[in-house]
């Protein structure tokens, strides 16, 4: 075994690290393990695009699943997307980095079909059809066990944002031992709605490319010094 990334990371999840290649964690998810990412805590992740947000949920995934698998009790988890073209990149992605553990995909309207998700272990959806399998009492929802919120700033948004803050609320009233993972690049007021969630705070500026201002001006480009 190689040495841990991170003292608090179970075997399990080093191992899965392992076989995804990463020899390194990001400030991030460096911070998320220590705010008691593998703990059961919620978390609310605010961070540069590309620091590494996606894989503090997938850890929480599988830390989710290995603990119910030792504890022969079901688990699910829920990934939950703004759009559907994302929900097909994630599932594509999980799909090929994580072979061990049922994923699937759900989007659109709702039919008597969805009852096979209560096969899978990971699912992908966007928040107007988990609105939607929730609204139907989904049988298989009792076994959630932790949900990730991706773009959680849209709770802002005119159109998506009563819908998100409605399922996330239902949510955490129906399923007294959830995780809630929320995730977002960009949130104006951070602090408030971490207290909304009862979650802790993960907060960095790392980004993997420098990201430089400047003004366009006849052809050239005047960086701020």
């Amino acid at each position: 075994m190689k040495k841990l990334l991170h003292k608090d990371i179970p075997e399990s999840i080093q191992k899965e690290l392992e076989k995804l290649e990463i020899k390194e964690l990001r400030p991030s998810q460096y911070k998320a393990i220590d705010a008691g990412l593998f703990s059961g805590k919620n978390l609310l992740v605010c961070t540069p695009t590309a620091s590494g947000k996606t894989l503090v949920g997938e850890l929480g995934i599988l830390h989710c699943l290995e603990q119910a698998k030792k504890q022969k009790k079901n688990a699910k988890a829920i990934y939950v997307v703004p759009l559907r073209a994302l929900a097909n990149e994630k599932y594509k992605d999980f799909r090929k980095r994580h072979p061990n553990y049922k994923v699937t995909l759900t989007s659109g309207e709702m039919d008597n079909d969805d009852r096979y998700l209560s096969e899978y272990d990971i699912i992908i959806t966007t928040s107007e059809k988990l609105d939607s399998l929730i609204r139907h009492h989904s049988p298989w929802l009792k076994d959630l066990r932790i949900v990730i919120i991706d773009e959680v700033h849209l709770l802002n948004d005119i159109g998506r944002g009563p819908t998100l803050e409605i399922l996330i609320t239902i949510l955490r009233n129906q399923i007294k031992q959830l995780q809630v993972i929320a995730l977002s690049a960009t949130i104006g007021n951070a602090k408030e709605l971490a207290d909304w969630l009862d979650a802790k705070l993960v907060e960095d500026s790392w980004r993997p490319v420098r990201l430089d201002k400047g003004v366009f001006h006849e052809d050239t480009i005047y960086f701020e010094k």
